[in-house]
């Protein structure tokens, strides 16, 4: 199994929202974003997060403004992190819990976000991700919905791609997890479910997954 991290694990993507709001107000005087704004760079690393909104705004970015934006929006990323308590989804750790128990199951975290950020959420919502594969946004050159991640993922867990399942909350990692060859489960804690149509099952969370429905996605 493969697990994104932002509105997977945790309800992060309130947070990135939150801190690339202020990150136009403060660095491009831009009132008036909003989270919807961001949609488009879901899942895709803090640079097209930020072109996202910039697009909606009208805002043309050099690559300079663009790599200080997504400096700063980590900056404030971190900072809400550490002054706020972050909890899993409901059912992320079950799932997490009862897979590592199995000898057939190979677990790993895939996400586009940096070292940085990630590991403040895995630490947060108590994952133990020092028992999984762990690929961020640094070791990939072509971010989602390139496959390259989840490609990584799976060579990383010593799986054909073809029998993992990655778990994803956005449709460019929905795109990139069947780019790869592999399963999708789609959780629609970021967006709603007909923008999650192409994962082989969409689900409003994950206490309504076991390793046994994991299975059978495979087999299918």
């Amino acid at each position: 199994m493969i697990f994104d991290v932002d509105g997977v694990i945790a309800d992060t993507e309130a947070v990135n929202a939150r801190a690339s709001i202020r990150v136009f107000a403060d660095l491009f005087g831009v009132e008036g974003v909003v989270r919807s704004d961001f949609e488009a760079g879901l899942g895709r690393g803090a640079e097209e997060y930020v072109k996202a909104a910039a697009r909606v705004h009208g805002l043309e970015l050099t690559e300079e403004q663009v790599e200080a934006a997504a400096k700063l929006r980590q900056e404030y990323i971190l900072e809400i992190f550490s002054e706020e308590p972050l909890s899993a989804f409901p059912g992320v750790l079950e799932l997490i819990d009862s897979s590592l128990k199995r000898r057939d199951f190979r677990l790993a975290i895939a996400t586009s976000s940096s070292l940085e950020i990630s590991r403040a959420v895995l630490k947060a919502a108590k994952i133990p991700y020092q028992k999984m594969a762990y690929i961020t946004g640094g070791d990939v050159k072509n971010k989602k919905p390139n496959p390259e991640i989840f490609l990584t993922a799976a060579e990383r867990m010593g799986v054909s791609p073809a029998n993992c399942v990655v778990v994803e909350d956005a449709p460019n990692g929905v795109q990139a997890a069947k780019a790869a060859g592999a399963r999708c489960i789609a959780v629609t804690n970021s967006t709603d479910a007909a923008k999650l149509s192409g994962a082989d099952l969409v689900c409003d969370s994950l206490k309504q997954i076991s390793s046994e429905i994991i299975i059978e996605l495979i087999k299918s």
